[in-house]
């Protein structure tokens, strides 16, 4: 079964995160954009399984878009 995606943010840390799966200390994890991007791998598969984007509402307020360097492959998750 695929993974479904989770959102949080932090308000105080101004961090979205975005997890397949809950964070876990084996994870690989590869910072992107000047530092600004946090992205935790399987250390197995190196399949991406959770990001951190960094000052997320500041970007946002700024109207920049936020734009990560990965490839999407999305579909309904349909519950049986």
């Amino acid at each position: 079964m695929a993974a479904k995606l989770t959102f949080r943010y932090d308000k105080i840390g101004d961090i979205l995160y975005i997890d397949k799966r809950r964070p876990y200390k084996e994870q690989e994890t590869e910072f992107l954009r000047d530092d600004e991007v946090a992205v935790r791998f399987n250390p197995d598969t190196n399949e991406v399984e959770n990001l951190e984007i960094l000052w997320f509402l500041k970007r946002l307020q700024a109207g920049e878009d936020v734009v990560l360097p990965l490839e999407a492959h999305l579909r309904l998750a349909i519950e049986a």
